[in-house]
């Protein structure tokens, strides 16, 4: 153990690990990167992450640098969940629902609590977090915080960002600050503090007034962004102030969140889906916009292509049987309620069903639970795809997480056939169709030259296609280092130089989680694709995207 594990470990309550083992099981996450960490700790408490920040923040004063990487479960897909100095593992210890408001409905937890059991114990009281990704059987909370997750039922609620009422922050140098929404009055007192804080707040503040127009314009015509750091709604014009928007979504780059204060919704049981077949994609665009008009109502608004359908079929031909059955349409949309009882629904499927059959006559509509769950089976055969081995090829998440306008819905779906077509690849497409959010994961053999030479080509094709369409390269998965190399092509040198500044304002030492989000490139991360991807510490779940 080497001396700074040593020093730590007597230190910290937790736990400190540097066995060959703990440190390989921490260099993967769900991306196709690989870094090992020097070290494990899995902080008790606060105290553990300002005791280990603080010490980080004096060995970089001498000149040494040790990187702080904070982790949840490692579903992360961007490698942001790496690192080679400490890793932080949340979900050992800091877990905990720490307080529940059942008239409220706000939850306050600790970052590495399970998002599928929090949402459980929510349920009991009619409560849940509709922003919950794919993966919130298996992941947490705080992943979710870091990353701006969102996920099917964002049409509807929106994203992580519309829930997090207040977090707690260990910043670089070990001091905790809470963040929430501070009047004038309360905001100038922050400005006034000698502490680290205080001169974060008037950094931050004085960058916002500098580069006001730069980030006015900076915002996409998307409904959702999880890329770059958040600097629209920190500063209102009635001049309150709220470092929150800053750190949801900053993957631990900026400070390590210890505590996380959520709002929540109302939970409905009872539900109405309603499947429709179409068979091209101007029809799919089309319906979609009208949906989004006429039926807000609607929960989640999915979809998947013939391909993927298709490809299931070769993969396992009975896992969709009696549910859809060839020939496959163009596209598979599911559209759900929840708003409401029996009346309100039954008025909202028939507007629904009204909009559908200008464009198909094959609508399925389910109130059922269990018809449900098999409908819901179509949208979710995307995890065979995902975990399917072809050969020595594996399906890889380099290109899944782009947005576009919804008025460019139908060049994004052809732009990504044609990019297939290109690399003689198998397509196949699912996602959030309200949100024209695509997820698409190409199959190729990592320890082949030529398809990890492939895999930089079809990234720079793919986000060159989003970004020419107005939209974002992450709707719900955030940067990481997988996307960070592109962002200054997203948002222009300018506001790249913001988000530069207010990495060093917020970390001047390069102790968090560096190598993310910003100070990326394409060459820096090469060296980092691992030989090999796999999921396999996640199987017992299923991974689902």
């Amino acid at each position: 153990m080497s001396k700074v594990a040593h020093y730590l470990q007597e230190h910290v309550t937790g736990e400190v690990l540097t066995s060959p083992d703990a440190r390989r099981y921490f260099a993967t996450d769900g991306s196709i990167f690989a870094l090992l960490p020097a070290m494990v700790v899995y902080p008790q408490g606060e105290s553990d992450i300002r005791k280990t920040a603080r010490f980080t923040w004096q060995l970089a004063e001498r000149g040494r640098v040790i990187p702080m990487t904070a982790r949840g479960a490692g579903t992360d897909q961007s490698g942001a969940a790496l690192g080679t100095g400490i890793m932080v593992a949340f979900t050992a210890h800091m877990n905990r629902i720490v307080e529940f408001d059942s008239k409220s409905g706000v939850v306050v937890v600790e970052p590495g609590i399970n998002y599928g059991k929090l949402q459980q114990a929510l349920q009991t009281h009619g409560r849940f977090l509709p922003p919950f990704p794919a993966s919130y059987e298996y992941s947490t909370v705080g992943g979710a915080v870091a990353n701006n997750a969102a996920g099917e039922k964002s049409v509807k609620y929106g994203s992580t960002i519309d829930f997090v009422r207040s977090l707690r922050v260990v910043l670089a140098n070990g001091e905790v600050i809470e963040t929430g929404r501070l009047n004038k009055k309360e905001f100038n007192k922050k400005l006034g503090l000698s502490s680290f804080e205080g001169e974060l707040y008037r950094a931050i503040d004085t960058l916002l007034d500098e580069n006001k127009a730069v980030i006015e314009k900076s915002e996409l015509a998307v409904s959702k962004n999880s890329t770059g750091y958040n600097l629209l709604d920190i500063k209102r014009k009635d001049g309150s102030f709220d470092l929150t928007p800053l750190f949801v979504g900053s993957q631990g780059t900026l400070g390590i969140v210890t505590e996380v204060t959520l709002e929540t919704a109302n939970y409905n049981p009872q539900t109405t889906l309603v499947a429709a077949m179409l068979e091209n994609f101007d029809d799919l665009q089309a319906a979609v916009s009208e949906i989004r008009e006429k039926v807000p109502e609607a929960s989640a608004i999915e979809m998947v292509d013939k391909h993927l359908l298709e490809m299931v079929q070769t993969i396992n031909p009975n896992q969709l049987k009696g549910i859809i059955e060839a020939p496959f349409p163009a596209a598979v949309l599911l559209v759900e309620l929840d708003e409401g009882g029996d009346r309100a629904q039954n008025k909202q499927t028939k507007k629904l069903e009204k909009i559908l059959e200008r464009y198909t006559q094959k609508i399925q509509v389910e109130t059922d639970p269990i018809d449900q769950d098999k409908l819901w089976k179509i949208r979710h055969a995307s995890a065979a795809v995902s975990a399917h081995i072809s050969g020595t090829k594996k399906a890889l998440p380099i290109i899944e997480d782009g947005i576009v306008p919804l008025n460019k819905f139908k060049q994004y779906i052809e732009g990504v056939y044609a990019l297939f077509a290109r690399h003689r690849l198998d397509v196949a497409v699912w996602g959030h169709a309200g949100d024209a959010n695509l997820h698409l994961q190409p199959f190729l053999d990592l320890s082949e030259v030529g398809d990890r030479q492939q895999v930089f080509s079809l990234m720079n094709e793919y986000y060159d296609l989003v970004i020419g369409l107005g939209g974002s390269t992450s709707a719900e998965h955030n940067d990481g280092r997988l996307r960070g190399p592109y962002l200054e092509r997203l948002y222009g040198s300018e506001l790249y130089a913001v988000f530069q500044k207010v990495k060093q304002i917020c970390d001047p030492y390069g102790t968090l989680n560096p190598g993310v989000k910003v100070n990326v490139t394409l060459e820096g991360i090469k060296p980092m694709v691992r030989s090999q991807f796999s999921m396999e510490h996640l199987y017992d779940h299923l991974p689902r995207t």
